[in-house]
């Protein structure tokens, strides 16, 4: 198994917090993306307890698949 949850033995659900910055330019009325970066994690926390987990812990190929499948960094 790549992870469980310490508390609670979850081990399929995780809730993966993300930001992501854009920088935006207004010409006249039209509003446009100048800048867009990739999201970066925050914070991961188990689905069912909701207890904080520390991502650096997991497998390297699952937290790679991780940042993947969300376009993060």
């Amino acid at each position: 198994m790549p992870f469980v949850c310490p508390t609670c033995g979850n081990a399929r659900r995780f809730q993966v917090k993300t930001l992501q910055v854009h920088v935006v330019s207004l010409e006249d009325t039209r509003v446009e993306v100048a800048e867009e970066q990739r999201p970066a994690v925050l914070e991961v926390l188990c689905d069912e307890c909701e207890m904080a987990l520390n991502f650096d812990e997991w497998e390297n190929g699952v937290r790679r698949e991780v940042l993947l499948t969300l376009g993060a960094r």
